[in-house]
């Protein structure tokens, strides 16, 4: 990506940033705008000079800028985008950040089970994502870091504050209100996987008159003198319709094509709770789609079982709050593309846990900023490139790909299209298609950005010369 085109979208991002002096959120844009040319997990791999990396660590560990701040001004840009979109999907799923922390010294928390000793970070995140799945932007990141005490089993007993539920509920609460104020147009949808079948999550949605779509986990109890529960009861409902799914093989999983069942129901689910937690209840529609007559021996039946507050007087919107909780899958591309892939996060070296909040929210803008270019290409093909790429970024791509051009190739003078272009830009990256088939990743997106980035700039400083023609 080319220097201005980075800076508007780093502008766009950060650049309402409140630090206190203009100065620091000058420095983020600058960050930010770096970043998304060359994104790497390690400040050295960022940026090339001595002067840019020693204002990269001098604003990290600046305890003047905070982590909320950065979090608030992504949010807010995010939620601005979300003007004009009627149905907002808002993904919210829980993740960690595995970082090096030997021996214990650098204050960051346990991570994964007690007995497998990991450090890091915990973090909440809600991703706004529009009605053909492409990535808007992160609404809200809510961050925190174990105590290294044993893992309690009194939950049931605790309130809100003494449960990491609360971090889950505050990212809902910030993204429902952002919305509100940057888009109050929007209608927004939660999507939650099971994780988040608990009570206190689901008493929050019952009250806040959102919409949401819940993956339910537990075989709950339904309210009244009988003792009856969700799954048993499921089953004693008239089905509304099948449909066939293609299921591609996976871990103790065979590919073939189900025969999905759909039933949906009105019920009143019991919400356990202990000491002064008096059990409540939640009264919701439940969204079945279970597999019935081709799941094969010894493998389970594939089932989604949503609860939802969407009304669903027929099968048409029974299918629309499925292929809804089906909007939630692209935080997980969000994740991969952050963790692992394109922005490596995991591969930081900060020490300070405050520095590192502060460079993974600005890792995080770029991953979803990366994540929207792949699945536009994929949604949207006949987009014009020049949707999401700049000029200067379309004639380096034009012309280095015309250099690496096959010889039955043949690059029109023409705007490709935004499908053609990523492709152009992946196989700059090193894509074959021969490993995974499937279409271009997030990865070798990112290798071809870096690859053209170079002669981006060059374009741009030549016409800012007068030397282009």
């Amino acid at each position: 990506m080319d220097r201005g085109e980075a800076r508007e979208w780093a502008r766009e991002e950060f650049g309402d940033a409140k630090l206190g002096d203009r100065r620091r959120t000058q420095r983020v844009v600058s960050m930010a705008s770096t970043a998304l040319a060359r994104p790497a997990g390690r400040i050295l791999q960022v940026f090339q000079t001595s002067a840019e990396r020693q204002g990269a660590y001098d604003l990290l560990g600046n305890r003047a800028c905070r982590p909320e701040a950065l979090i608030e001004a992504v949010g807010s840009a995010a939620a601005r985008r979300c003007a004009g979109i009627e149905r907002v999907f808002v993904s919210t799923d829980g993740s960690s950040l595995s970082l090096s922390d030997p021996g214990g010294k650098k204050g960051f928390g346990r991570i994964g089970s007690t007995k497998s000793g990991g450090r890091g970070l915990k973090v909440v995140t809600s991703l706004a994502i529009d009605a053909e799945g492409a990535t808007v932007g992160v609404l809200d990141q809510q961050w925190w870091s174990r105590t290294s005490a044993r893992k309690r089993h009194d939950c049931h007993a605790r309130g809100l504050q003494d449960k990491e539920t609360q971090h889950w509920v505050h990212s809902l609460e910030a993204s429902k209100a952002r919305l509100a104020e940057y888009a109050p147009g929007a209608r927004p949808w939660f999507l939650l996987d099971r994780e988040n079948d608990r009570r206190l999550c689901l008493a929050w949605l019952r009250d806040s008159g959102a919409t949401y779509v819940v993956r339910s986990s537990f075989n709950r109890r339904l309210l009244g003198q009988e003792r009856r529960y969700l799954v048993e009861h499921l089953q004693t409902v008239v089905p509304l319709h099948d449909y066939a799914l293609k299921v591609a093989a996976g871990p103790g999983r065979s590919a073939r094509v189900g025969r999905m069942v759909v039933r949906a129901t009105r019920v009143q689910l019991r919400l356990r709770g202990r000491g002064p937690q008096l059990p409540g209840s939640l009264e919701t529609t439940v969204v079945e789609a279970r597999e019935e007559g081709t799941t094969p021996p010894g493998e389970q039946p594939l089932v989604w079982r949503l609860l939802t507050n969407h009304p669903v007087p027929s099968k048409v919107d029974a299918d629309d709050v499925i292929e809804a909780y089906a909007k939630r899958w692209p935080i997980e591309e969000f994740h991969k593309t952050w963790k692992t892939g394109a922005c490596n996060i995991e591969d930081s070296q900060l020490r300070d846990p405050l520095a590192m909040v502060k460079w993974a929210t600005i890792m995080a803008a770029v991953a979803a900023r990366i994540e929207r270019l792949k699945t536009l290409s994929r949604t949207q093909p006949q987009l014009p490139a020049g949707h999401e790429l700049s000029p200067f970024e379309l004639r380096a791509l034009i012309q280095l790909k015309r250099r690496h051009k096959k010889p039955t190739e043949t690059i029109p003078d023409t705007e490709p299209t935004l499908a053609t272009a990523i492709y152009w830009l992946a196989e700059l990256g090193g894509y074959t298609g021969k490993s995974s088939g499937g279409p271009p990743g997030s990865i070798t997106i990112r290798r071809g950005l870096d690859y053209i980035a170079p002669a981006a700039a060059l374009l741009e400083s030549l016409q800012d010369e007068g030397k282009l023609r």
